[in-house]
């Protein structure tokens, strides 16, 4: 019996003196997970592209790492979507792998537009020595208009130069004899009433 009690003291003691440690000794902070890569978008965020011309932005990311250094050597994967708005690259595939050169930079080379309007991502994938990252770029393809369509209000671009060129030499005419009198206080208003002329294209 007597035994038992001194086991027992020494089990409580040991448990205290463990409690007490555990109190004095800091929490060891949580070591945070190994940062990755990251992609930054250079050209080719919210492009409109001509699909009536077949021209588009070719898209250009730079790869980074935890310190926002550009990573050289790093596999990127440009995907495009497989159906609706979107286009191919220049071997006729949605899908172009490259490599970031000494910059970090990488190009989706050959883009070009298919023949449906809309919106649409391009996903691109990195990745470098184990680590990966991903992120989307936003695209829209258009119809277009032609060239040279006119003004906004729907007068020719021909007739609109006339018209200018004509009002301006009118008032060049009238402000040079208004003021060729010698005695200013005799200057006599002059209105300028538009005839019934016709105008026509340029010959």
């Amino acid at each position: 019996m007597w035994l038992e009690s001194r086991f027992a003291r020494a089990i409580r003691g040991y448990s205290a003196v463990v409690l007490a440690v555990t109190l004095l000794t800091p929490a060891l902070p949580a070591q945070a997970p190994p940062a990755g890569l990251q992609i930054t978008i250079i050209d080719g965020e919210d492009a409109i592209n001509n699909i009536r011309q077949r021209t588009a932005r070719e898209p250009i990311v730079q790869v980074e790492d935890e310190n926002h250094k550009p990573v050289a050597g790093a596999a990127v994967i440009f995907l495009l979507p497989n159906d609706g708005a979107g286009g191919v690259f220049a071997n006729g595939t949605r899908t172009l792998t490259t490599v970031t050169d000494s910059k970090g930079q990488a190009v989706a080379r050959g883009f070009r537009p298919n023949h449906v309007s809309g919106r649409y991502q391009i996903r691109v994938q990195a990745s470098y020595e184990g680590k990966t990252t991903q992120t989307t770029i936003n695209q829209s393809n258009i119809a277009g208009s032609g060239a040279g369509s006119g003004s906004s209000l729907g007068i020719p671009k021909w007739l609109g130069i006339l018209v200018a060129g004509a009002v301006a030499g009118t008032v060049v005419a009238v402000t040079t004899h208004g003021g060729s009198g010698s005695n200013t206080s005799s200057n006599v208003p002059v209105a300028v009433t538009p005839g019934a002329g016709t105008v026509g294209p340029p010959r």
